[in-house]
């Protein structure tokens, strides 16, 4: 069974890998990853979560209870983690860069790549529906824990701004799409679906190319104890709570490892891009980054080996 679990892993970090091989060779340079997340992040990654969501059978593949208790999970770890950060006097960039780190996931690049290694296609399905509903949550949260901090301030961008930034996201919108198209079972003419078929195919390819090319030790700055302590949050204990919730309403088999290896996923790579444009602390995140992505080899193993052990 190890090996089975590393074989679902490991081709995932080969791909992050060879991205920061080509980077390091200069075969890609930061110009190019630069398009290749646009290209991804506007194009690739919603047309994926729409093919998806729109050819699903909504009533299978929508779990209620499994979208409670994930979103509830975020939420969670979202107030545990700030308040800690309260309690510890933490300064307004460092507080909302150690929540934010702390509970955002890498769903779109690192936790659909998993589930898709370990589940196929229904696996990849199921995790995009669920995505559609914790995209949204996320970034509402992330730019609650970035603006908070500096609300007596009078600093930094207002909440219209940044409310736009959340309405208007390529995933959210794309999501929606899906889930609209998927609820009232319109057909997709054959031609479209054929061509969401090919174009989304270099979806995940991409995106962890990208993943790696943009993965750089010289990230690790600031406070490094700290940044293991939100590393720690994000890869252990909110899988650890979204498996005892979905335990506790009684979900099991494919959607609670959905549901787990989604709340594992390392933090978002958003997180230092929103850092520096909200007035947080981007050495942290970049070393949350850093450091959750590459210890996510170790505890995805983990995380699935307990899974297929004990459920």
């Amino acid at each position: 069974m190890f090996f089975d679990i590393v074989e679902i892993v490991l081709p995932v970090f080969l791909v992050i890998i060879l991205g920061w091989f080509l980077r390091r060779i200069r075969l890609i340079d930061e110009a190019f990853l630069f398009q290749i997340n646009r290209l991804v992040y506007y194009v690739c990654l919603p047309l994926l979560l729409f093919y998806k969501i729109a050819t699903a059978d909504f009533g299978r593949n929508f779990n209620a209870s499994v979208v409670f208790a994930t979103m509830a999970c975020v939420v969670v770890g979202f107030a545990v983690s700030y308040a800690y950060a309260v309690w510890r006097r933490y300064p307004p960039a460092k507080l909302g860069t150690f929540a934010q780190g702390s509970f955002r996931g890498n769903l779109a690049y690192m936790g659909l790549a998993i589930v898709f290694n370990a589940h196929g296609d229904e696996g990849l399905t199921r995790a995009s529906v669920l995505m559609g509903f914790l995209v949204p949550l996320y970034n509402l949260l992330a730019v609650s824990a970035l603006l908070l901090p500096h609300r007596h301030a009078g600093e930094g961008k207002g909440w219209r701004f940044w409310s736009m930034q959340v309405i208007e996201n390529p995933l959210i919108l794309a999501a929606c799409a899906g889930i609209v198209w998927s609820y009232f079972s319109w057909p997709l003419p054959i031609v479209i679906e054929r061509g969401l078929k090919i174009s989304t195919g270099m979806t995940l390819p991409l995106a962890l190319l990208s993943l790696g090319g943009a993965f750089s030790l010289n990230r690790l700055r600031g406070d490094l104890v700290c940044a293991g302590m939100a590393m720690g949050t994000k890869l252990l204990w909110m899988p650890l709570l979204a498996y005892l919730l979905l335990r506790y309403l009684g979900i099991s088999g494919l959607d609670l490892q959905v549901g787990v290896l989604l709340s594992a996923a390392p933090t978002a790579m958003a997180t230092f891009i929103m850092a520096q444009q909200m007035k947080g602390d981007a050495e942290l995140a970049g070393s949350i980054v850093v450091m959750s992505t590459a210890m996510s080899s170790l505890s995805y193993t983990l995380i699935l080996y307990l899974l297929r052990s004990y459920t």
